[in-house]
């Protein structure tokens, strides 16, 4: 199916935020997602369906010094 990912248009096979997660290879400790505007917490990720042309928004929080 073809979402928006990040501003993009994206191809993906995944039925659930956990799995479009899971196929980015994105470790979900510090990671926020966004879902046709809606912050989706990370306890939902699995539960929450993704359809054709949702947008998500998922960033990455990285530390460093």
């Amino acid at each position: 199916m073809k979402i928006r990912l990040n501003g993009e248009d994206y191809e993906t096979e995944a039925e659930t935020l956990k799995q479009l997660i899971q196929e980015l290879q994105i470790t979900t400790d510090r990671v926020a997602v966004e879902l046709n505007l809606t912050i989706i917490r990370k306890a939902d990720h699995d539960a929450t369906t993704i359809k054709e042309n949702d947008a998500v928004e998922i960033i990455q929080f990285v530390g460093g010094g």
